[in-house]
């Protein structure tokens, strides 16, 4: 009978590029959706907001990807 070894957590961390394409690619689709609604709506401001929000999602998904906020601990038994 083989013993069962337990298996251990993924490492924390990971691919700094994967940080990098989160907040680019985030800038770059929602201020292109900005640069379309100014273009639709003729305002000259949504593109600014949208690559604000583009780059907030980013980091928050660089956060999340990376595991850095701690999560919350499930209740024990």
């Amino acid at each position: 009978m083989t013993q069962q070894h337990p298996q251990k957590p993924p490492p924390r961390g990971g691919d700094p590029w994967h940080a990098y394409g989160y907040i680019v690619s985030g800038v770059f689709l929602y201020g292109f959706l900005g640069w379309l609604a100014d273009r639709w709506l003729g305002t000259t401001f949504l593109v600014a907001i949208g690559i604000l929000v583009g780059a907030g999602f980013g980091i928050y998904m660089t956060i999340a990807r990376f595991d850095a906020l701690p999560r919350r601990q499930k209740e024990e038994k």
